[in-house]
């Protein structure tokens, strides 16, 4: 005997409602009991979080231009003793103008005060297995850097040399804190990890800068920069700037 083969009825195909994604956040399926709920509270912490960081990058801003803009005021007598000492040892250019990468980057033009020869770019290739830093190290520093002229041994010791740098923080490429600017040849040579110092605008000083400076290996450079990245507040700030006097004074790490 037979049994007729049972008929087998098919609901149509209805597909689920979109997820929503609102700015890199997903929201819960709309049909998701309290979703409504959940989707008010993810909105309304990255609104206070957004809120937050532009209230810090505003304030941060503010302190950058009022501080520049005085220091290049009340040191302009200063800057032109030492621009004439520079131009008087040799007849070179005051200014040495480099190329860096900043924020996410973006590279930009920074001045310092010409601490070298006129022709120490071409002359650092034959220096590269002195390298304090390590014959491959991403960066380079040399304690008796053979190119430095006696004029700028006082102002590397001393800092004086990246004052113009003040212009940058003036015009927005660069701000009081936060890590020092790299070249472009050392950024090509940076792991994905170490690019995280790209993250944020480039500073005067940072955590590093009042932490042994040149005597720091890069990869504990790279992690200070981080540090300072998870971490930066306008009071870290204020901080970082009150403990570069001492540093600065003591010149340890600075060649």
């Amino acid at each position: 005997m037979s049994t007729a083969s049972p008929t087998l009825t098919y609901e149509p195909y209805a597909p689920p409602p979109p997820v929503r994604v609102a700015r890199g956040l997903v929201v819960h399926h709309p049909g998701f009991p309290g979703s409504a709920v959940r989707r008010a509270k993810v909105f309304t912490t990255r609104a206070a979080w957004a809120a937050s960081a532009g209230s810090f990058e505003r304030a941060k801003r503010v302190l950058d231009v009022v501080a520049a803009a005085a220091l290049l005021v009340l040191l302009s007598p200063f800057l032109a003793v030492v621009a004439l000492l520079i131009k008087a040892y040799d007849g070179g250019p005051v200014l040495f103008w480099q190329v860096r990468v900043g924020r996410f980057g973006r590279e930009f033009w920074c001045p310092k005060f010409r601490s070298m020869v006129v022709n120490a770019d071409r002359l650092k290739d034959q220096l590269l297995k002195c390298n304090d830093h390590g014959g491959d190290g991403v960066t380079f520093k040399m304690k008796r850097d053979p190119r430095v002229t006696p004029v700028g041994r006082f102002i590397r010791k001393t800092s004086v040399d990246e004052l113009p740098q003040l212009w940058c923080v003036l015009r927005g490429d660069m701000t009081l804190v936060g890590p020092r600017p790299p070249v472009p040849r050392e950024v090509a040579r940076y792991t994905l990890a170490e690019r995280r110092r790209l993250e944020v605008t480039p500073g005067l000083t940072c955590l590093w800068q009042i932490g042994g400076r040149g005597d720091l290996p890069f990869p504990k450079q790279v992690e200070l920069d981080v540090e300072y990245i998870e971490t930066r507040s306008f009071g870290t700030d204020l901080g970082i700037l009150i403990r570069t006097v001492p540093a600065v004074a003591l010149g340890r790490g600075a060649y």
